[in-house]
């Protein structure tokens, strides 16, 4: 069953529901497919401050808390009298179901999906829950470490060979990279959209979300988010050293892309893309530190009933919904054939688009939780998850996030 609203922790939804703005940045910005998008001093102050704290940093933030709400429902299961089994099975029927909404978001609106690979995610790792944390820890060093040293030998050797401009093997992509989003007519863009979305769904899972995935089962086990007066002492040093490492590594990138520091060798210029992208698993959970301080700040003396903080909440416990609502508006403005803003905004506009998609989505949300009523496509999900699976009978097994 649905968690009542009184006993959800408020850092995790407060995280997802500040950080699907930067989600909002991040896709609105990658609609944009032509070269004249940093016009004036303006679009050059954005251009920084979007590369050095939000680039890069949502995607690791919201793969960790991924990781951390996969702990989160193996718990529920094993609660209600579940086992093993029923977590594995819960486990796996979400993650295909992920995988075909994910498929169904590629196809029709962005390759770039997200839910795919957090679907592929648990159809092929969920026996990490059972993993040891030392396991859980050397095996996100292992993926990020792999993942840094694939892309620095695929984008160095294609920069010195072509000397021009290439594709980050990060979490961003260039637009000028991906067909269908200058592809003008409907069904062709689907077309394209589903060979993008079969390439960069498992490339996106392995070498972007993989690391901070495993760091949010680990934190998962402790129950960080749910319990941050029990942590505060390393919420703080995560946050500090976390979006310091950000805005450090992510700075020079940001300076060049800006145009507030000349264009260096390609070589160099993509080594600095490979460390602000590298350094967006710092970000990530720093983050994800920084809001769940904030949250403990706000749920000093009682849980805060502020309308600010409730209306983001709501966005966070309607992620889903909210992610795909941002989709069709920006399909429906920067597509060809849409509006086709995406061939003439600056970076601006297309930040103005996403702002206000996404303080959209706060005010639905909002009214939303004064109506009790859940996001659209979490109802969907959970009906089609949950269906035929009984939890009332067994005795519970040992708790499958596995020995300490």
């Amino acid at each position: 069953m649905p968690v009542p609203n009184t006993r959800r922790s408020l850092a995790p939804d407060l995280a997802r529901g500040f950080m699907l703005l930067f989600i909002a940045l991040v896709n609105a910005r990658f609609f944009l497919t032509h070269d004249d998008t940093v016009r004036d001093l303006g679009d050059r102050l954005l251009t920084l401050v979007q590369l050095v704290l939000v680039d890069g940093r949502a995607i690791p933030l919201f793969s960790l808390l991924f990781g951390y709400g996969a702990v989160w429902i193996a718990r529920r299961v094993t609660e209600a009298g579940g086992g093993r089994v029923h977590v594995r099975t819960v486990l796996r029927r979400r993650g295909l179901w992920l995988l075909l909404f994910g498929l169904a978001h590629g196809v029709l609106l962005l390759p770039v999906d997200i839910l795919g690979a957090y679907g592929l995610a648990l159809l092929l790792f969920t026996g990490f829950l059972r993993a040891r944390d030392r396991t859980l820890l050397w095996s996100a060093g292992v993926f990020a470490v792999l993942s840094l040293t694939l892309n620095v030998l695929l984008s160095v050797s294609e920069a010195a060979g072509e000397g021009d401009t290439a594709i980050s093997g990060g979490s961003e992509v260039s637009a000028t990279a991906v067909p269908s989003l200058v592809e003008p007519g409907f069904v062709a863009a689907c077309i394209e959209r589903f060979q993008e979305w079969t390439l960069y769904t498992p490339v996106t899972l392995l070498l972007v979300v993989m690391p901070p995935l495993l760091l949010g089962m680990w934190a998962g086990r402790r129950r960080v988010l749910e319990r941050p007066e029990e942590h505060r002492r390393p919420l703080v040093i995560t946050a500090v050293v976390g979006l310091g490492v950000a805005v450090i590594a992510g700075l020079p990138d940001g300076l060049v892309s800006a145009g507030l520091l000349p264009t260096p060798d390609p070589v160099v210029e993509v080594l600095l893309w490979i460390a602000h992208d590298a350094a967006g698993w710092a970000g990530g959970p720093g983050w994800a530190a920084l809001i769940t301080l904030l949250a403990l700040r706000l749920n000093t003396g009682g849980p805060t009933d502020h309308p600010l903080v409730t209306a983001i909440t709501a966005v966070g416990e309607r992620s889903m919904s909210c992610y795909l609502f941002q989709a069709v508006i920006f399909t429906l403005v920067f597509a060809p054939y849409g509006l086709g803003w995406g061939a003439t905004a600056s970076v601006s506009t297309a930040a103005l688009v996403a702002v206000g998609t996404w303080g959209t989505t706060v005010v639905a949300a909002f009214l939303c939780h004064r109506a009790d009523l859940r996001g659209p496509a979490e109802a969907l999900l959970r009906r089609l998850v949950y269906s035929g699976v009984h939890l009332s009978g067994p005795a519970r097994e040992t708790d499958p996030s596995g020995p300490r």
